[in-house]
């Protein structure tokens, strides 16, 4: 009695053992014995019923055994090609923003992508009455219309971070604990309509120094620094003046148009120079705001978008691609992790 698989040890359990098998009927034929005969034959039959009921365990056993060993893995075989993931271009850019700023001095700070008001707006030097307040502007998780200070919302910009940092990097009477040098790198949302140039979520890296005797000098030394770590050591800037509620003075950034080398393209719209960030002095009344003296510190805070520097890198059109998971988009990063 033999067999390869279990559906053939189970074809010989219903062919012997079953109701209608061969020794089930050996035993229905049992009566018909003559007497005398009765105890020999009844042995024979128990023993053969005996000998098929083990044989056919045994070979179920065995059947499993075979089949358990082929699912196992074969370490002595050849690796089957595994493709690996990339990472999405976002987080590539990200990571090289954050690591050339790390070897600036700038450390790590993170916040709760759902704010209050108070440190999204408020602590920011936002006015009452500001734009950004309004619902045509910010998603509001909840708004209470007797203290602004208390809506929930989502943060529209990273500054949230930085307002958090400060509130717990000073003594009482507004002496700083430790300079603050941070990097604060997260997604943000406004509610705008989605389009190639726009999207409702996207996401900004922000930096911030705090100390005695910092200056626009300093500022602007550290981002020279970081464009040309990030661009190519010929990339020039400059800074046009701008307004930030959270700064002053403020300014725009620019760098020399990296593919036309600022001969002017349609890349820069034939300027020679392409926007990458805002940046300037933090606000006295900021500081004040975070409980900091004023009189005695001062800091510089910068800030840039991660969708526009990637577009710059890798010039891609549509900011819509960043979020649509479109295996044949981020397949193009490859070589780029």
């Amino acid at each position: 009695m033999s067999a390869k698989n279990a559906d053939e040890v189970e074809q010989l359990r219903l062919k012997y053992l079953s109701k209608k098998g061969e020794i089930t009927a050996l035993m229905t034929d049992f009566r018909n014995v003559a007497a005398d005969q009765k105890k020999t034959v009844g042995m024979k039959i128990n023993e053969l019923k005996t000998l098929a009921t083990e044989r056919i365990n045994q070979l179920r056993e065995e059947c499993q055994t075979q089949e358990s060993e082929g699912d196992a893995i074969d370490l002595t075989r050849t690796p089957y090609p595994i493709k690996l993931g990339t990472r999405h271009p976002l987080t590539i850019v990200t990571n090289e923003i954050i690591d050339i700023f790390s070897r600036m001095g700038f450390v790590l700070a993170d916040g709760p992508e759902v704010e209050d008001d108070l440190h999204v707006f408020t602590k920011m030097n936002f006015a009452a009455d500001h734009p950004a307040r309004d619902m045509q502007d910010t998603f509001f998780v909840s708004q209470h219309p007797n203290d602004v200070t208390k809506n929930i919302l989502l943060r529209s910009h990273t500054s949230s971070v930085q307002a958090r940092v400060m509130e717990h990097m000073h003594t009482e009477d507004g002496k700083l604990t430790a300079p603050i040098r941070v990097i604060c790198p997260g997604r943000v949302y406004r509610n705008e309509a989605i389009t190639a140039r726009a999207h409702c979520f996207f996401h900004q890296v922000e930096g911030l120094y705090i100390d005695k005797n910092v200056s626009f000098t300093d500022l602007k030394q550290v981002l020279l620094s970081f464009a040309r770590e990030m661009f190519g050591a010929d990339t020039k800037i400059r800074l046009r003046p701008s307004y930030f509620p959270f700064t002053e003075p403020s300014a725009e950034m620019d760098i020399s148009c990296f593919i036309c080398g600022g001969e002017g393209c349609g890349f820069c719209k034939h300027t020679g120079w392409v926007e990458i960030l805002g940046c300037g002095m933090v606000d006295p009344n900021v500081l004040e705001q975070c409980g900091i003296d004023s009189k005695e510190y001062s800091g510089y805070a910068f800030g840039m978008g991660v969708e526009r520097i990637t577009n710059l890198k890798y010039q891609v059109s549509d900011l819509r691609m960043f979020s649509e998971n479109d295996v044949r988009f981020l397949k193009e990063f490859e070589a780029a992790n």
